[in-house]
């Protein structure tokens, strides 16, 4: 049976569902109800959602998202929803539309007039900032790093000051390149990963890239890694800046800020 307020929209709704990064018991009361009152559940990978669903006694209908035939399913959804459909979109682990293929989806309900509501919860973008000791002022969110140490770089150069915390997903195949990048460029910058977090291995590394690799070396491999780097200090930047010789201010534009 539908809720009241399910009843009182006479047209189709997307809503954006957050659910667990790890542990399972981090969803919202929220959330449940709307899994449970939904026509169909959307998620970027279903054979972890049913085992959610399953712990959380739900009985709904499951269907695949991404990450291939993106657009095919965006349009099949589409004529569902136009119909009257109520779907939910999950991602495989916290906030939909983060660094997920979601996006498409829900521009495309915007486009046609659809109404869009976000469940909000887990993310690892916010658990892993509150839990890293760093400013949270002004944050750059790069997504998920690329591969190469070449994408990597371009992705850190778009903060090329050094001012502003930069957060990043990584994997277990991008973390060891995005690190030799790191210390490459900018070697004295303080790291913190924050690894598999809400699990039971949970860990908040923390240093520079060459301290962090030697401590990745004496423990077990994180599976989810977000990776932030500290920003500097404005006053301090304006006054080291100053302090340089014409010739060293050139050197440094030529690199990513080492502060």
């Amino acid at each position: 049976m539908r809720s009241e307020q399910s009843q009182q929209n006479a047209g189709g709704v997307l809503y954006l569902v957050a659910v667990p990064i790890g542990h399972a018991d981090d969803i919202t009361l929220r959330a449940i109800t709307t899994l449970r009152d939904v026509d169909v559940i959307v998620s970027e990978n279903p054979a972890a959602t049913s085992r959610l669903l399953s712990r959380h006694r739900i009985d709904a209908t499951l269907t695949s998202y991404g990450p291939t035939r993106i657009d095919e399913k965006v349009s099949v959804l589409l004529d569902h929803l136009r119909k009257g459909a109520r779907i939910a979109l999950v991602s495989d682990c916290g906030s939909p539309v983060i660094a997920d293929p979601g996006s498409r989806l829900v521009t495309s309900a915007h486009a046609q007039g659809i109404q869009v509501v976000s469940v909000p919860g887990p993310s690892a973008l916010t658990a892993a900032i509150v839990a890293a000791g760093l400013s949270s002022d002004t944050l750059l969110f790069l997504g998920q790093l690329p591969t190469t140490r070449a994408g990597i770089r371009h992705r850190l150069s778009m903060d090329p000051t050094g001012r502003t915390t930069i957060v990043a997903f990584c994997t277990p195949d991008t973390l060891a390149p995005a690190l030799d990048t790191v210390a490459e460029y900018t070697p004295r910058r303080r790291i913190v990963l924050a690894c598999d977090l809400t699990k039971p291995r949970e860990r908040i590394v923390q240093g520079t890239a060459s301290s962090v690799r030697r401590i990745l070396n004496t423990i077990q491999p994180a599976e989810d890694i977000t990776l932030i780097l500290r920003g500097s200090n404005r006053l301090n930047a304006k006054k080291k800046r100053s302090n340089r010789s014409p010739h060293d201010q050139s050197a440094s534009s030529r690199r990513i800020n080492t502060r």
